[in-house]
């Protein structure tokens, strides 16, 4: 630490505000905020930080400012500007390669639709709603808001005297050639927006009142577009999912779930006691702080929001955040509206909702997965080859086997091999292992040797190839306890035989056989998400059939 940051650390207030850091070149390469300075600042510097993250971020600080505001709200808002304004290095962005489009209805005498691209929005444009996540339902729903109110559909006019086909299919009004009155296309325009907000029944009563005053108008060609518009929206109504007949239920209800570097947040839209839209939000991330992602999500995404808030928002994740005063003071600055937040916990109906959202959370995640393996499956050359580098492996991985332990406190002590091939999981060779040395006294060291000396006892056998690499699940100590009895038994070792490792949970860090360092592979690279994977489910099959010993065992006992 710098004399210059040393003296400036000592003058920190304590009052609540934000601070910045920043390196020798003079980049803000971190943003944080405080309810009291002096003690947030002073822990970065005076204490041991179980985050590599943290410990490399305090290596790089040269310097140091504060700025301090009067209340805990003004520093929440303080620090998001700061963030957005200057997006520094070590505070968490996140990023999925993904421009969410939204509905933007342009700035003009007789406005248009358009879907637009994050990148594009410009408030003098026009009104924004949005973000959207799936672009063919929103390509579904401009079509069908084409259908049932005809707007304008052309920047400039076709032709100079007379409308254009979109007129004579009933698509639109013709502005263009003084068809409709500025007064009358606006209250299209509105009714566009009730639909957009989610404010539909409102949206029925106005086309209801329209169609009855052309009739009684006599105007009966009006009078039946009107029907028809309000009978095609009865029927999209209808197939939205009825979540409570309180049509004053407007809410947004989130959940969060995290695994192996993969990030998904959905969010159910309820308006008016209707299901009205899922957006789900699939992030790759290098970190496994949850919360701290969801914190930054959470944020982001209402702070940016195009479309009506909701006025209740039901998540049980937040409540790992904490602070839900400071929250819902926030969204009452960013929204102009009251929003409260309930945390979705019990059985009643905010849980009930609270679990929908997680279902949702859980088929997405499963998708990332396996989106994420496919690619992974059609890169596997460079995948293979990159980790054969950073390993020092002596053989391609084209088959990698992966070993785990389950027992509870030394009972039905079992063991499991999965086997992946170019990339891929092949089940046919999974294995399974009931552990005979360790029954009734839990020791994972001797039965992973136990279990490695029967598999590598059949090497060369039909239905027991030789693998490129054997990983193992566990630190440092697992894998020496494996390497003594590879050594006992001959094995040979790297080129020409096989590579042996070990992943550690916690950090996720690799070990190599008698090398003190452990390995750290990108947190987001493919390399480590496909040993992670194969790790998982070796700890799954180990698991599940733990559980049917256990369970036959009982049934036993029970007779």
């Amino acid at each position: 630490m710098n004399a210059i940051l040393e003296e400036t650390i000592k003058l920190v207030p304590t009052n609540p505000g934000c601070y910045l850091y920043y390196n020798k070149d003079n980049e803000i390469i971190y943003v944080g905020k405080a309810k009291n300075l002096k003690r947030r600042v002073y822990s970065y510097f005076h204490k041991q930080h179980d985050s590599a993250k943290t410990t490399v971020l305090v290596s790089q600080i040269e310097k140091l400012e504060y700025i301090i505001t009067d209340s805990e709200l003004e520093d929440f808002i303080l620090e998001s500007h700061l963030i957005k304004k200057h997006k520094p290095k070590y505070n968490i962005l996140l990023k999925d390669n993904k421009k969410y489009p939204y509905f933007l209805i342009t700035d003009e005498d007789f406005p248009r639709i358009q879907i637009v691209r994050k990148k594009n929005l410009n408030p003098d444009k026009g009104r924004f709603y949005g973000p959207y996540t799936d672009i063919r339902a929103m390509h579904a729903t401009l079509d069908f808001l084409k259908k049932i109110f005809p707007l304008k559909q052309c920047k400039t006019p076709k032709f100079s005297n007379r409308p254009c086909l979109y007129y004579h299919i009933g698509k639109c009004l013709a502005p263009c050639q003084g068809k409709v009155t500025p007064d009358e296309y606006q209250k299209l325009i509105k009714q566009v927006e009730l639909f957009l907000s989610g404010k539909q029944s409102e949206l029925l009563n106005q086309i209801k009142e329209q169609m009855q005053k052309y009739s009684e108008e006599m105007q009966f060609e009006k009078a039946a577009k009107m029907r028809d518009s309000y009978l095609d929206l009865e029927k999209t109504l209808e197939r939205q999912k009825v979540v409570y007949e309180n049509t004053k239920l407007n809410e947004d209800v989130v959940a969060v779930l995290y695994e192996d570097g993969i990030l998904v947040v959905v969010i159910m839209m309820i308006r008016e006691g209707r299901l009205i839209d899922k957006k789900d939000f699939t992030y790759f991330v290098d970190d496994v702080d949850k919360t701290e992602y969801f914190e930054t999500f959470f944020r982001d995404y209402y702070s940016s929001l195009k479309l009506e808030y909701p006025d209740k928002i039901v998540s049980k994740d937040l409540e790992e955040i904490g602070n839900k005063e400071l929250y819902q003071d926030w969204l009452k600055v960013v929204s102009g509206k009251k929003i409260t937040i309930n945390y979705g916990n019990g059985r009643g109906k905010y849980g009930e909702l609270y679990e929908l959202a997680v279902k949702n959370a859980r088929n997405t995640l499963e998708n990332a997965k396996l989106k994420k393996m496919a690619q992974i499956r059609d890169d596997f050359n460079e995948v293979g080859s990159y980790l054969a580098e950073k390993l020092n492996l002596s053989n391609f991985p084209n088959r990698i086997e992966c070993y785990d332990i389950s027992h509870i406190q030394g009972t039905n002590t079992v063991a499991s091999m999965v086997v992946f091939q170019n990339g891929l999981p092949k089940k046919t060779a999974y294995r399974k292992f009931k552990v005979r040395m360790t029954e009734g006294k839990p020791d994972d060291f001797l039965s992973m040797k136990e279990v490695l000396s029967r598999r590598l006892a059949r090497l060369g056998e039909p239905k027991w190839e030789r693998p490129d690499l054997i990983i193992i699940d566990g630190g440092k100590g697992q894998l020496s306890s494996v390497m003594q009895i590879v050594e006992e038994m001959g094995i040979k070792i790297g080129e020409g035989g096989i590579d042996f490792v070990s992943l550690a949970k916690r950090e996720e860090e690799v070990f190599l056989p008698k090398k003190s360092k452990s390995i750290l592979l990108p947190r987001n690279s493919n390399a480590l998400y496909l040993i992670q994977r194969i790790r998982d489910e070796a700890h799954r099959f180990a698991i599940t059939f733990h559980r049917d010993l256990r369970s036959k065992a009982a049934i036993k006992q029970g007779n």
